[in-house]
């Protein structure tokens, strides 16, 4: 697939300091230390509902990681992922009346507009599920090879040779969670799990390859059958196949820790015969409305087109997004939309005079602020106090609008 268009990044003079972010692991904030070019893999969406709050305050955060460690002298390499086969994305399609290709497209178009327009760095690598389906292919049957995995006996409504992952032939499954078996029996259910599901071994076995159904869309897979992929599968193959083990990053949002990154780090051990999946696991928090998270389940959300269409400038919503730490569990309210617009037009005027106070110590700020787990409040406040001195008094130095605007483009993706 190919990605959006990459903005230009300003330059400034002077790097950013090591960058530590913190790792749901290792429940501590801890140095990234890339050996070469620092690699991230993001999850991405499963395009039926395209792009909500909760979606972009997600990448938003990691392309604040993006452009730190690209400030602090970096190569970055990213890749993101597109679900774009999935069993919520065919029943859109489907109480839609559309086909799921279509819907697919169209919903990939639009997140890569909204992510053009709040400014998200693209990943070097997008990748769908779809054109993956051979890396995964061979990742199961290899899985087969292994004896960790293996086919289910169907039933008078299932089709035999579904292929399920042995979870127990990680011996280090359920490190990256920290969870215990009922909590993650429970927690598997909720997110998109079958632990009930007659013939497994264990409940918590995981879906590798969904042999073809009546109806349903599938792909010559080799030994297994006609089918399709599972959903951790997908992106085990996809950043072993672009980024390999001991990635830098694994980002998602917090509800990814459980199952889908425990699933696929117990994947790319077995694969692979080496550990760690990743350096760090990092997620952003939630995003809630009215007192309950954004879902597609539940339908309430906000929508960054509809926003965007509203004639809101995607400028204030990022800064809206930007006041909450990444990792914090948050609520979109109108008035934080608001806050979001008053500081961009206070930012705004303040960078339009020809001079100002003292720069370097703004930037120091934000490098700083990001450098530490990607704090982006503090960042914010280390403006507002230059720009509160600008408007109130002014200042003498010639190239402080300008360096402060470079600052804010390259390290927050704040373009004034």
């Amino acid at each position: 697939m190919i990605p959006w268009p990459a903005p230009a990044l300003p330059h400034l003079p002077g790097v950013a300091p090591t960058v530590r972010v913190f790792d749901s692991q290792r429940s501590e904030i801890v140095a990234t230390a890339p050996a070469g070019p620092a690699r991230l893999y993001v999850c991405g969406i499963t395009p039926y509902d395209a792009t909500h709050l909760g979606h972009a305050a997600t990448y938003i955060a990691f392309d604040l990681l993006n452009r730190i460690w690209r400030d602090a002298g970096h190569e970055v390499r990213y890749v993101q992922n597109v679900t774009d086969v999935d069993d919520p994305l065919l029943q859109r399609a489907a109480e839609r009346g559309v086909d799921w290709r279509e819907l697919a497209q169209d919903q990939t178009a639009l997140f890569k507009s909204d992510m053009t327009a709040l400014g998200v760095l693209p990943p070097d690598v997008y990748h769908g599920a779809v054109d993956g389906i051979p890396l995964v292919v061979d990742a199961v049957e290899r899985l087969l090879e292994l004896g960790a995995a293996y086919r289910v006996v169907g039933s008078t409504d299932e089709p035999d040779g579904d292929v399920y992952f042995d979870v127990r032939s990680d011996p280090r499954f359920g490190s990256v969670s920290a969870l215990d078996d009922s909590t993650m029996t429970v927690v598997f259910a909720e997110r998109g799990g079958d632990p009930e599901r007659p013939g497994k071994k264990h409940p918590l076995d995981c879906l590798l390859w969904r042999r073809e159904r009546p109806g349903e869309p599938s792909w010559d897979g080799g030994s297994l059958g006609r089918g399709r992929p599972g959903w951790h599968i997908e992106c085990t193959t996809i950043a072993l196949a672009h980024l390999g083990m001991g990635l830098d990053v694994q980002g998602g949002g917090a509800d990814l820790v459980f199952p889908h990154h425990e699933m696929g780090a117990a994947e790319a051990h077995v694969l692979t015969g080496q550990h760690p999946y990743a350096q760090a696991y990092v997620h952003a928090g939630l995003v809630s409305l009215d007192g309950d998270k954004m879902s597609k389940s539940r339908g309430n959300l906000v929508f960054v087109s509809r926003l965007l269409a509203q004639g809101v400038d995607p400028v204030a919503i990022r800064l809206a997004v930007l006041a909450h730490h990444y990792r914090c569990n948050w609520e979109w309210t109108v008035e934080g939309l608001a806050a979001a617009q008053t500081r961009l037009a206070r930012w705004r005027a303040a960078l339009a005079r020809e001079d100002g106070p003292d720069a370097p110590p703004v930037l120091a700020a934000i490098r700083g602020a990001l450098a530490e787990d990607l704090d982006a409040p503090t960042a914010l406040a280390a403006v507002d106090a230059w720009a509160d001195t600008q408007l109130a008094a002014g200042g003498d130095r010639p190239d402080a609008p300008g360096l402060v605007a470079r600052a804010l483009d390259a390290l927050l993706g704040v373009r004034l």
